[in-house]
């Protein structure tokens, strides 16, 4: 049960775009249910945390060091915190593409040497793969073959229209919505190096947009709205 303060409040809504597949549709519930109207804005970790402050905002999702960030900067309480769920990584190609092998960290790895293109984002996402393949030590190799973009969409673009062996990499929720948009979603990567990003929200509004903000958020826990991000990916 929300309980729901002013009728016709509008929410904005600042977050993280790995979770955009399942929150568009929680938005639209809870929009049905409570009259509220909430306005979403999605963009990577580094861009939400250079935004806050500089624009009204009501509520922010984003990765967990991310929002510990805020909290060092009083813009967020952590007591006004829920989590959203987690995101692990996964490997994509055009849907008329040979599905690579990646059962393994020795098949992955091999993959990755084996393709002409290795496609990932700058975001939080890419932070972890720029390491991994440090730590695989394949990092040298790949460096020439190696093509980020800010976001997502420029991936998704990249590998959709691609016309030799692209592989890409992203948040397993983005990558199962792009299978609409030309996208074949090969799998996690093996459990040995899977990382998985927790979400969450939090309350930055204080005043008028603090009630209804703190409704949405406290929307995000009920079993209506974990159901949506589990169907999209999001545990």
């Amino acid at each position: 049960m929300v309980v729901t303060h002013t009728m016709g409040a509008e929410i904005s809504v600042l977050s993280a775009g790995a979770v955009e597949p399942g929150l568009v549709r929680v938005i639209d519930a809870f929009r049905r249910e409570t009259g509220h109207a909430v306005k979403v804005v999605f963009a990577t970790a580094p861009q939400i945390l250079k935004r806050i402050g500089g624009e009204a905002v009501h509520v922010v999702i984003a990765p967990a060091a991310a929002l510990d960030e805020l909290v060092k900067a009083r813009k967020s309480a952590a007591a006004d915190r829920v989590t959203v769920g987690r995101i692990g990584i996964g490997v994509t190609v055009r849907q008329s593409a040979l599905a690579p092998q990646i059962a393994t960290v020795d098949e992955f790895k091999q993959s990755l040497l084996n393709a002409e293109s290795v496609v990932y984002n700058q975001a939080s996402t890419g932070i972890y793969l720029e390491g991994l393949c440090d730590r695989l030590g394949i990092a040298a190799q790949l460096r020439a073959n190696t093509t980020r973009y800010p976001d997502f969409a420029g991936v998704l673009n990249h590998v959709s229209k691609g016309k030799g062996n692209e592989i890409g990499l992203g948040a397993t929720a983005v990558i199962i919505e792009g299978k609409d948009k030309g996208l074949k979603f090969v799998g996690p990567l093996p459990a040995e190096i899977q990382n998985y990003t927790t979400y969450a929200a939090t309350v930055v509004a204080d005043g008028d947009g603090a009630g209804p903000a703190r409704d949405f958020v406290r929307y995000l826990t009920t079993p209506a709205a974990k159901a949506t991000f589990a169907a999209a990916g999001i545990e």
